[in-house]
């Protein structure tokens, strides 16, 4: 009875988390629609992350500055070719928060946390009405 009670407990929690990350994803993307500087972006390599190959994007900013980062969406189906030009957002003087402006790129995140925070949260009810 009681690990359900802590059980329960853990999956509230850990999908609280995860709403709270979904809804930090969201805002940045939202931000950097709206304010962001955008660019052109050039895949140049990709590098192995677990059992998936990531792609690396350059792009020069506001300031000169060659700037590489790894594409955030991982996974089947989201490689990039080399040498494919995409559009990058970035923010003013922030060239770190660089995201790859497509709707795989901006919506799948916050899809796959909010789908995850609703398993937890459903774990959670799951085992509250168990116990």
């Amino acid at each position: 009875m009681l690990s359900s009670s802590l059980g329960a407990a853990g999956c509230g929690g850990v999908a609280l988390l995860l709403l709270g990350f979904a809804v930090r994803e969201a805002a940045v993307v939202r931000r950097l629609k709206r304010t962001g500087i955008r660019t052109r972006g050039v895949v140049v390599d990709h590098t192995r992350d677990d059992d998936f190959w990531v792609p690396i994007i350059a792009f020069v900013d506001q300031q000169g500055h060659r700037v590489e980062f790894e594409r955030q969406m991982r996974g089947t189906g989201m490689n990039l070719a080399r040498g494919l030009e995409v559009q990058v957002v970035y923010e003013d003087g922030k060239p770190q928060t660089a995201r790859v402006l497509r709707r795989k790129d901006t919506v799948a995140p916050v899809v796959y946390l909010l789908l995850s925070a609703v398993a937890f949260a459903g774990g959670a009810v799951l085992l509250a009405l168990k116990s």
